[in-house]
């Protein structure tokens, strides 16, 4: 298997690296000097229904000091600039670098950090929670994984999909860059703008805010389709209609704990998108309007 940094070993890539070690990858996790401590001593314990209660022993490093071939980049897009100090632009130059953030707008900014290396669009999909440095909760029956490839990153796209593959996670390869990127912030849109402002998970906002569930997809999804991506809204809705009735977003939490909410990256970046082609998106943008009156970055 593949040598893996996963920069931010919080709720998603705490859980990556965790699953990724278990199945015999070298993983390295990125991490502040605290978090650092923590795992060189104890590795990561999972905590998940779907693939059990496990610790796994993980290397830690505040900075990324020798190659490695995949680098998972899962911090939140509120502390991408600052943790790309952990990742010199030298060292992962010949690296895959696979950025599982929320949002859209994150891929070009990093091919700019990273000229030399292979940046390519992916998402995830999975409600998975740090509750303490080196420990995850995993809460979804599913980790699902989308990557994109073009020619020069298939191979080693398809490499790492199978060493994901081998660890249990979902995976999917798509040549569509576009709709691997806009078809997960489709439905992330609705389910973090929804229950961060009604304070109520899923089964909840689907039954209590329905009208606004299906007129935010429908919008961000036209967005879409005017950046490229392929997506059906209606698949989108039903989408939602099948994910557990408690599930609650990232943003929903980081609301409760008093964090700095990823509402640029996700509400802001649909809007930002619709201004450029011309798209109306009331509904949204009364969402992020709200929003960003009742928590001021």
């Amino acid at each position: 298997m593949d040598d893996v940094a996963v920069l931010g070993p919080g709720g998603v890539g705490g859980l990556l690296a965790a699953l990724l070690a278990r199945a015999g990858a070298t993983v390295t996790c990125l991490a502040g000097p605290s978090t650092v401590a923590v795992l060189s001593q104890q590795g990561i314990r999972v905590e998940s229904g779907l693939f059990g209660d496990f610790t796994v022993p993980v290397r830690a490093a505040e900075r990324l000091t020798e190659p490695v071939d995949v680098v998972l980049a899962t911090v939140k897009a509120t502390q991408l600039d600052a943790a790309l100090e952990r990742l010199p632009a030298d060292v992962v130059a010949s690296a895959l670098v696979v950025p599982l953030l929320n949002g859209v707008e994150h891929v070009d900014l990093l091919r700019r950090r990273y000229p030399d290396a292979t940046v390519v669009p992916a998402s995830v999909r999975v409600e998975s929670t740090r509750t303490a440095p080196g420990v995850v909760r995993h809460g979804t029956p599913f980790v699902a994984v989308e990557l994109a490839e073009d020619d020069v990153s298939a191979p080693a796209v398809r490499r790492l999909a199978r060493d994901l593959e081998r660890a249990g996670v979902t995976v999917r390869v798509s040549g569509d860059a576009a709709t691997v990127l806009w078809s997960k912030l489709t439905f992330l849109a609705a389910l973090a703008l929804l229950t961060t402002a009604a304070q109520a998970p899923a089964g909840e906002v689907r039954q209590q805010l329905r009208d606004d569930l299906i007129a935010v997809v429908g919008e961000v999804a036209a967005v879409a389709r005017a950046e490229g991506a392929d997506i059906d809204a209606d698949r989108v809705v039903a989408f939602f209609d099948g994910i557990p009735a408690g599930m609650r977003s990232s943003m929903q939490r980081d609301a409760e704990a008093g964090n700095v909410l990823e509402l640029d990256a996700i509400g802001g970046a649909v809007v930002r998108a619709a201004g450029r082609h011309g798209i109306a998106v009331p509904v949204t943008s009364r969402y992020v309007d709200e929003l960003r009156a009742r928590y001021p970055s």
